[in-house]
């Protein structure tokens, strides 16, 4: 399929698995569309097309022809000047050259939009049961502070490496973090695990989590019994990245017992202890490769083509078809 193709599905999977309404999707695209009509001929020089189509701006062709045909891809978790160069390298070696560099973790302007795709989380908390303007000040902070955090970063560094080498790059982040999010909740809600350690059994039957267990990287239990009840479960596992600190006493409030998160900070974990809540990590990488793998079958399955996909960087292409 072309670059354009793979990245227009991406992006239309990312959409059917984010746990949000479908109509506050749309109206998140036709608010972009709406602000775009308004600009000048010189602002809409400068706006960014993809957002009329895409509502996560960590997600996005790179460098590279949209009209590329791929179907060999080098894809890892995080793809950076190193993975670029090896893709080279190999590339000069393999008479299978590969076309893509497929990334999970945003490069260029994606990750200097990282905390735009943060407003995400307000709904899913909304959701969860705290209260609307709570949700939406604490992460007002939260999503300056990110911004800041991110904005002196060498955010092309990595991509021009790629576009002196001639590779087509993408990075796919909240997109494939939407289905392993959908999956997770809808898994859980399916099986109703009653006691922690039985959401822990439930994580180690997943491949991506029972490698990472092989690899010394199980899921844990950061806190709570294993034999404690499970309650009500908040998958924490999109919106970019980690939310505000002040948000799990909220949730506990709204209902909520266990959270199953990829990672907690230390700052988080101990916030999370002081509102008593339930604390599971299930690891970062599988998490992420679960992500990515769920969104490639869907890709797959929905394109009635495959793809051959070699994985680097913390990624294994396994298939959940």
């Amino acid at each position: 399929m072309k670059l354009r193709d793979f990245y227009e599905r991406a992006v239309a999977t990312g959409i059917k698995n984010d746990l949000r309404p479908p109509q506050e999707i749309t109206r998140l695209l036709e608010t972009q569309k709406g602000k775009y009509q308004k600009l000048s001929k010189e602002e809409k020089e400068e706006f960014d097309l993809d957002v009329l189509f895409n509502p996560y701006a960590d997600s996005r062709i790179l460098t590279g022809d949209p009209e590329l045909e791929v179907k060999q891809l080098l894809a890892g978790i995080d793809m950076e000047v190193g993975e670029v160069l090896l893709a080279h390298v190999l590339n000069k070696e393999r008479p299978d050259k590969f076309d893509l560099i497929l990334a999970h973790h945003p490069e260029g302007r994606a990750l200097a939009q990282l905390y735009q795709v943060m407003e995400l989380q307000v709904d899913l908390y909304i959701q969860a049961g705290v209260t609307p303007s709570l949700a939406e000040q604490l992460m007002e902070k939260r999503k300056a502070e990110v911004e800041r955090r991110f904005l002196p970063l060498n955010h092309q560094r990595t991509v021009d490496v790629a576009r002196l080498l001639h590779l087509p790059m993408i990075c796919l982040h909240t997109v494939a973090d939407n289905c392993v999010a959908r999956y997770l909740t809808d898994l859980f809600e399916q099986k109703q695990p009653a006691r922690l350690k039985d959401v822990l059994t439930i994580l180690k039957e997943i491949p991506e989590y029972k490698k990472s267990s092989r690899q010394a990287v199980p899921p844990r239990l950061l806190h709570g019994s294993e034999d404690g009840r499970a309650g009500k479960i908040y998958v924490d596992m999109t919106g970019g990245t980690e939310g505000p600190k002040d948000i799990f006493s909220q949730q506990v409030a709204a209902g909520v017992s266990t959270l199953v998160g990829m990672h907690f900070s230390e700052e988080a974990l101990d916030k999370c202890k002081s509102a008593r809540l339930n604390v599971i990590v299930a690891g970062h990488m599988a998490s992420d490769t679960l992500g990515l793998n769920l969104l490639l079958d869907q890709i797959e399955r929905e394109a009635n083509e495959e793809l051959k996909v070699t994985g680097i960087s913390g990624f294994e292409r396994i298939k959940h078809l």
